[in-house]
């Protein structure tokens, strides 16, 4: 007897469906699942033979083959534990009705036959909803698959509970749920950058860093504020757009990193690796790629505190995603492309001992010293980063002022009329920010005038910058100008963004 099941699977953040196709004949009893099937695969003939047996049925004593179709691409995980039970069910006539062709179904068994829950639900959702089908799945993932309207998602808890459903026995009703009703409110409880003493130019920096999408580099000794100024930047940064949260829940439901208690990310992601952090974690990878923290950054920021701890070659794989808002990784099992534009926010300190420029403790390193640390940043890498800002230590005055800096809340008002307004200059376009400018936008929007022009010119002779140097202080300057609500670039927009390149000046 044979019987015929649609799953599906995930590749990169996109999904594909699976055909599963189980054959019982006479003979000895034997299990075998063919179609690329990696070891969780292999494994499922075990959780399932005994999900079956605790939930009531009988497991046939027979020749089972599982085909998992198409047969050329590697599969992976436990998500077909429930379709291949369905299919020994359907094949036993154990489950009646053939309309099992409407539906996707896909979910982890347990032993006792409850349904555990799965990684990659959204993006099969959103295959389900081309191909027309309704879906089956876990009952702690049906919040996250009903963010795609127009799919009907059914959760069910158990086989037996499924098998009835499937026979008419019981009714399920299915989830509806719409992504806008998943968006949580800003949290206003969240850290303020009032609470930082002083550093008024770099929270300015930061400013214009969120209101551009723009990558920054905090340089500064040891107790200067640089976490603590990265860490307060989810409260000033744009919120996230229903599109956007939904392309950064794929990746973190890919990633199995998904809250299970929110369906939706509706926050901009904030990732702060440790500077240990594997190649793989930082980037992705794995033998079945798997998104790393620049992944699941994209639409948010990730913050590398001490900057050249990381390891270097972790550091230049960072480039392509830097550059081009992916990441690519190749494998022997394949080749799989992630989302990865994010807003890059690094810290440093300016030499080894950490107080070189400080006024108030002196310096122990050599200039060689000083030139080898800041060397583990290539010149590559810091091309991509638009802003340098340098972070001094706070003075005792500064610490005890009584007088209250602007709240946050002031300082996104204007990043996000900024952010409007590169909204309105790129609706009809792929771009969303300043930062993510293609050369024909640039000479568009970014042209400037006779005496802006000398004022650059002069500081790429005397700094000795690159043309990707020169290209990211134009787009500093646009973004100072959409600000100040300028329609075009002046000398003082260019003047500023020229400050924000301190690691091109010569180490004084």
């Amino acid at each position: 007897m044979l019987a015929k099941v649609l799953s599906g699977a995930t590749h990169g953040i996109d999904a594909y469906p699976v055909e599963v196709e189980v054959d019982i004949s006479a003979g000895l009893p034997y299990f075998a699942t063919v179609g690329l099937p990696d070891n969780a695969v292999k494994e499922s003939k075990d959780r399932v033979r005994s999900a079956i047996k605790n939930s009531g049925y009988v497991f046939p004593p027979k020749r089972i083959t599982v085909n998992l179709a198409p047969a050329h691409i590697k599969k992976e995980g436990t998500t077909f534990d429930l379709p291949v039970a369905v299919g020994i069910l359907k094949a036993e006539d154990i489950i009646k009705p053939d309309n099992l062709s409407d539906y996707i179904i896909l979910g982890e068994l347990s032993l006792d036959g409850a349904i555990k829950p799965m990684c990659g639900a959204l993006p099969i959702a959103v295959c389900a909803r081309s191909l027309g089908k309704k879906i089956i799945l876990p009952m702690e993932n049906r919040r996250e698959a009903a963010l795609v309207e127009g799919v009907p998602v059914y959760g069910v808890g158990s086989l037996a509970a499924l098998v009835e459903f499937l026979n008419g026995g019981a009714a399920i009703e299915p989830f509806i749920g719409t992504p806008g009703a998943y968006f949580r409110q800003p949290d206003h409880a969240r850290p303020d950058i009032s609470e930082v003493k002083g550093q008024s130019h770099v929270k300015r920096a930061l400013e214009v860093a969120c209101a551009g999408g723009h990558n920054v580099l905090m340089i500064g000794p040891p107790g200067s504020g640089k976490t603590m100024l990265a860490s307060r930047l989810p409260s000033i940064i744009p919120d996230l757009t229903l599109e956007e949260a939904i392309e950064t829940t794929k990746i973190h439901s890919v990633a199995g990193a998904l809250d299970a208690t929110h369906a939706l990310i509706s926050e901009r992601p904030f990732r702060s690796p440790h500077h240990t952090i594997s190649d793989a974690g930082l980037i992705g990878g794995g033998r079945i790629p798997r998104p790393g923290e620049v992944s699941l950054a994209h639409n948010g920021v990730l913050f590398l505190d001490e900057l050249p701890e990381f390891k270097k070659n972790a550091l230049e794989v960072m480039r392509q995603p830097l550059e081009d808002g992916r990441v690519t990784i190749a494998r022997a099992a394949g080749t799989i492309s992630y989302p990865s534009a994010f807003m890059l926010v690094g810290a440093m300190n300016p030499c080894p001992c950490g107080f070189l420029g400080d006024g108030h403790k002196e310096c122990v390193c050599t200039p060689m010293q000083v030139l080898q640390y800041r060397a583990r940043l290539s010149g590559p890498l810091l091309d991509r980063i638009d802003i340098h800002c340098d972070v001094p230590a706070v003075r005792f005055k500064e610490l005890t002022r009584e007088t209250a800096s602007e709240a946050s809340l002031d300082v996104k008002r204007r990043v996000d009329a900024a952010r409007r307004v590169q909204a309105e200059r790129f609706r009809e376009t792929r771009t969303f920010s300043n930062a993510r400018m293609t050369p024909r936008q640039m000479k568009k929007y970014c042209e400037i005038k006779t005496e802006s022009s000398k004022l650059l010119e002069t500081a790429v002779d005397r700094l000795g910058l690159s043309a990707r140097a020169y290209t990211r202080i134009l787009k500093v300057a646009r973004t100072i100008a959409d600000l100040e609500g300028a329609e075009h670039i002046a000398p003082a927009h260019i003047a500023e963004a020229i400050q924000y390149r301190t690691l091109d000046r010569p180490v004084g």
